[in-house]
């Protein structure tokens, strides 16, 4: 027996819900890197603002982007974004009560 995943893949015909909700999923996996390198871009910068540390803030920036953008793929090509978000946010730990710990 077989065990189906709902995620019916890249390739595969999807609602437009469905490709909306993925692509939500896919702009907030790629927004996690992007902050980390805008924040390390930043702090560069302003601890000494001149053109050098503002060029090293924007490429530091971009290489964020960049990763993110090739994470957010492949995340999507494997399995779905929303299916890897939901593993992500799933705590069940928090879900026991303390009568059951």
């Amino acid at each position: 027996m077989k065990l189906e995943s709902s995620y019916t893949g890249p390739s595969n015909k999807r609602s437009g819900f469905e490709t909306f909700i993925e692509i939500l999923g896919w702009i907030r996996i790629v927004i996690s890197p992007l902050l980390f390198g805008l924040i390390i871009g930043a702090v560069i910068y302003f601890s000494r603002s001149n053109i050098l540390t503002l060029i090293i803030g924007i490429v530091i920036s971009l290489i964020g982007l960049i990763i993110g953008i090739v994470w957010a793929n492949k995340v999507w090509k494997r399995k779905g974004t929303m299916e890897y978000m939901s593993r992500i946010m799933a705590t069940p730990e928090l879900d026991k009560s303390d009568d059951q710990k």
